[in-house]
C-alpha cells in the first residue's frame, strides 16, 4: 500500500512538492497519529465549481487564447481542477458590469419581450468555452439576486426591498422563463436558488424574504409553475445565505406539505464557520442535499497580499463544511481584475484567477492551489469516510473515490511544521505538513 502525497506551502502559489511513501505494519505507536476508517461511509459528494457571472465573462474577453486556454484547461479538464457544475446569476448582481433585468416592463404580464441579450453578452461566451473544454454539458445552478423594480417595495433593485404579493406569479414565470431559454439553447438547468442572501438588505441586487413569504412564493406560486412548465425536475434549494440561520430557515419551511418541494438548502460561508448547523439541518432533514452556493475574500475584509492566510480560511471552510455533511461546493467568481470587479457597487472580491487589464496577464492566486487539492482528487461520486486526529491544529477531511482508491487532505495553518503518522487497515506511514501549507494524499 503506497501513499502519493502533494504538498503547497509558501508564497508560490501553484509549487508543488510530490512525495510517495509505502505503508509498513503498525507497530502500536499512539502518538501524532491520523486514523483512516473507509468502511465508516458518509455523505457522496456531486462536485466542484464557480460561478460564471456577468463580471467574469467580461474580464474573459479581454484576455488573449492562450490566457483563456490556461485558465479553462485548469477548471474544467477533468486531469486538472475537474469542475462539473456551475452557478450563474438572474439578471444582474453585484458582480455585473451594469444593472439590468430581463423585463422591464410593468405591463408585460406575458413575458413577452423577455430578453436575454444582457446574459448572452459575457456570460454565454464563457459558459460555452468552459462546456468546451470540459467536453460535455455543465450542470447549472441558476439564483436570483432581484426582482425586476416595478415589482418590488421599495421601486428599485438594489437596496433590499421585497417583492410585492401581486407579482408572485408574474415573477415565478419570470424564472421558469429564464430556465426555459437556458434549456431551449441547449444548456443543462439542475438546480435553483429562490433568492440570493433573502436576509440582506445590500447596497446592490437584492430583495428580502422571511421564512413565511419564502415559503409562500415556493409553495403556492414557484413550485405550481414550474409543474406547469414541465421543470419539476429541477431541484430547488432554499435560504442562500450564511449558515448561522440555517437550521432556522430549514425549519421554519420545511413541513408535509413542503417537503417534496425541496431539495435542499444553500449555505454561504460570510459569518463564520457554524458547521453545526449543517449537522443539525442532517439530524432533522437527513434527505435534504447541502451545497454550499457562494464562497469569496472579500477585499473590504481581507488583506489581498496576506494570500497564504486567506487560502488557508477558505480552506479551513471546505475542509468544515465537507466533514459536516456539504454535498457540493460553487466558488464564486471564477475569474476577476485584479481591483476585485468589474462590480457596479465597488464590492470587490478576490478570486483564484485575476486578470490585470493594463498589463494583459493572468494571475493565479493561493486560493487557486489550494482549491486544487479538494477538486483534482476528491471525485464526483465520492464518500465522506471517518477519521480520528491527533490535534486540532489540523483540518482534515477523507473521501473513497468510486475508484476505490482513499484521498485525505491535511491543512497545517499554524507556524510550525506537523508530523504526522497515518494509520490505514493495520499499516501505518509518516510524513510532515510544513507550516502554512496544504497536502493531499492518494492511497491506492
Amino acid at each position: 500500500m503506497e501513499i502519493k502525497l502533494f504538498q503547497s506551502a509558501g508564497k508560490e502559489t501553484l509549487i508543488r512538492s510530490e512525495l510517495s511513501k509505502n505503508f509498513t505494519e503498525d507497530t502500536g505507536i499512539e502518538n501524532e497519529v491520523i486514523n483512516l476508517y473507509p468502511s465508516i461511509e458518509y455523505q457522496t459528494l456531486e462536485g466542484f465549481g464557480g460561478a460564471i457571472t456577468d463580471a467574469s465573462g467580461y474580464v474573459f474577453a479581454q484576455m488573449n487564447e492562450e490566457q483563456k486556454n490556461n485558465m479553462l484547461s485548469m477548471y474544467f479538464e477533468e486531469q486538472n481542477m475537474n469542475y462539473q457544475i456551475v452557478r450563474i446569476p438572474m439578471d444582474s448582481c453585484d458582480f455585473s458590469t451594469h444593472l439590468y433585468s430581463a423585463v422591464e416592463e410593468e405591463e408585460d404580464v406575458e413575458l413577452n419581450t423577455f430578453s436575454f441579450a444582457d446574459t448572452q453578452r459575457y456570460i454565454i461566451p464563457l459558459l460555452d468555452a468552459a462546456q468546451k473544454k470540459a467536453g460535455k454539458k455543465l450542470k447549472i445552478m441558476l439564483s436570483a439576486w432581484s426582482p425586476p423594480a416595478f415589482m418590488k417595495t421599495n421601486q428599485e433593485r438594489k437596496n433590499g426591498g421585497s417583492l410585492k404579493p401581486k407579482y408572485r406569479q408574474m415573477w415565478a414565470e419570470y424564472l421558469c422563463k429564464y430556465i426555459e431559454t437556458f434549456q431551449k439553447n441547449g444548456y443543462v438547468v439542475a438546480r435553483m436558488t429562490i433568492q440570493n442572501e433573502p436576509k440582506a438588505v445590500q447596497t446592490w441586487d437584492s430583495c428580502v424574504y422571511s421564512s413565511e413569504e419564502e415559503k409562500i412564493f415556493l409553495k403556492d406560486f414557484l413550485y405550481p409553475t414550474l409543474k406547469k412548465h414541465g421543470m419539476a425536475d429541477v431541484e430547488v434549494f432554499i435560504w442562500d445565505h450564511n449558515k448561522e440561520r440555517l437550521f432556522e430557515r430549514a425549519d421554519e419551511i420545511i413541513d408535509d406539505e413542503t417537503d417534496s418541494m425541496v431539495t435542499g438548502l444553500a449555505f454561504h460561508w460570510y459569518s463564520g464557520d457554524h458547521f453545526e448547523a449543517l449537522d443539525l439541518v442532517r439530524e432533522k432533514f437527513p434527505d435534504k442535499k447541502l451545497i454550499l452556493s457562494e464562497s469569496c475574500l472579500e477585499f473590504s475584509k481581507f488583506d489581498p497580499a496576506t494570500e497564504s492566510f486567506n487560502a488557508a480560511r477558505l480552506a479551513h471552510d471546505m475542509i468544515g463544511n465537507l466533514n459536516h455533511g456539504m454535498h457540493a461546493f460553487y466558488d464564486w467568481n471564477i475569474l476577476l481584475n485584479t481591483q476585485g470587479g468589474p462590480n457596479h457597487v465597488n464590492n470587490y472580491c478576490d478570486a483564484p484567477y485575476l486578470f490585470d487589464e493594463n498589463k494583459k496577464e493572468l494571475i493565479t492566486r493561493m486560493s487557486l492551489s489550494y482549491y486544487w487539492h479538494f477538486t483534482h482528487f476528491i471525485k464526483p461520486g465520492a464518500k465522506k469516510i471517518a477519521y480520528t486526529k491527533y490535534t486540532s491544529q489540523l483540518d482534515i477531511t477523507a473521501w473513497k473515490n468510486p475508484d476505490g482508491n482513499i484521498v485525505i487532505i491535511v491543512l497545517n495553518a499554524t507556524k510550525t511544521p506537523l508530523p504526522c503518522i497515518l494509520r490505514l487497515n493495520g499499516k501505518i506511514t509518516e510524513f510532515t505538513i510544513s507550516e502554512h501549507a496544504i497536502a493531499s494524499g492518494i492511497i491506492h
